[in-house]
């Protein structure tokens, strides 16, 4: 690898952690800090600047937008577009209770329900040394959770819904979209599924949070940066995506995966710092086996896939196994969005 594509692709890295964090921060701060506790209407802000800017970059011709080939693959991608958006809101929904760093560790439970709901829906199996590394990761968040100062019940019950529902959508999506002639790139995907989720949360939006377009417009009449603030946000919630996908063209599925581990540490890490919140020992010995937990299990992963690939060169069958990856809209779902 050249200097010069060693320094783009350590640039793409650096800006991918900074705008996921960015927006991660952002949230947090819009709606804790602000006296604007809107999640609906937030994440139908980010919908929106995803829905226009990957029209925007489609036009351009740098990264186009694949053409839908049938009406059932637009059901399809509007049913991912629906479990999609409801892990949005629930994630930022839960900002308004939880800390950042608290939620990065829920967040990090993102394989357990991952593979639970791979083997109820699919049949799909690991071995047991996979299955054995994911026991750190939940006992991790059982201990942060009995050692979170600002332990909220509604909002770990959020976040946790939020995970339930991430991991739900990756399930989905590998049956949805088990034809290869339906698979879509993941911006192309993005920009489908966002438009559907503008069209879903306008009058979900109105249902919910009737007075959010008001109250917006009253902060920015008091303060004229809660404008750029929103703006910013949402802007970053789109090239979190954008730069995850190019993180992926750049490295590889597994190293994308190996950052969005580090890359939770990081966010939970430059959380504290920025708010201050407290953090007990018990609660940072919880998010350090969580973490932990996450690797061992990313690991064990990656040397059962070889595996498999080994018995499937000498013809010796396998079982089905979900491809699941930590950084999968990671801007938008709060999660690693």
């Amino acid at each position: 690898m050249s200097s010069s594509s060693t320094a783009t692709t350590i640039s793409v890295i650096i800006i991918w952690y900074a705008t996921n964090i960015l927006v991660l921060l952002g949230n947090k701060f819009l709606l804790s800090n602000t006296g604007f506790r809107q999640p609906v209407f937030l994440t139908l802000c980010h919908m929106t600047a995803c829905m226009f800017l990957g029209i925007i970059i489609s036009a351009s011709g740098w990264i186009p937008v694949k053409p839908l080939k049938s009406r059932m693959q637009l059901v399809k991608v509007s049913i991912l577009a629906v479990i999609f958006c409801s892990t949005i809101v629930l994630g930022n929904a839960s900002l308004k209770y939880l800390h950042v760093s608290f939620t990065q560790a829920i967040g990090a439970t993102t394989p357990f329900f991952t593979a639970l709901l791979a083997y109820f829906f699919q049949g799909a199996r690991e071995n047991m040394t996979t299955y054995m590394a994911l026991v750190p990761v939940v006992v991790g968040v059982i201990i942060a959770s009995g050692g979170e100062p600002n332990f909220h019940v509604l909002g770990f019950t959020l976040a946790m819904l939020a995970v339930a529902g991430r991991a739900l959508k990756s399930v989905v999506q590998s049956i949805l979209m088990s034809d290869p002639t339906e698979k879509l790139d993941p911006m192309s995907l993005l920009t489908y599924m966002s438009t559907v989720c503008v069209a879903l949360l306008l009058p979900l939006t109105l249902l919910l949070e009737p007075t959010a377009f008001n109250l917006a417009h009253d902060k920015f009449m008091e303060n004229p940066n809660f404008a750029w603030w929103m703006i910013v946000n949402a802007m970053f919630a789109y090239l979190t995506n954008l730069f995850n996908f190019l993180v992926t063209k750049y490295t590889s599925a597994l190293t994308l995966q190996v950052l969005g581990n580090a890359k939770g540490v990081v966010a939970a890490v430059v959380s504290v710092l920025v708010f201050a919140n407290p953090v007990t020992l018990q609660g940072g010995l919880g998010y350090a086996l969580t973490f932990m937990g996450v690797c061992v299990y990313s690991e064990a992963k990656r040397r059962f896939n070889l595996k498999r690939e080994v018995h499937h060169e000498v013809g010796v069958s396998s079982p089905k196994v979900l491809q699941w990856s930590s950084a999968s809209f990671a801007g938008c779902e709060q999660s690693k969005s």
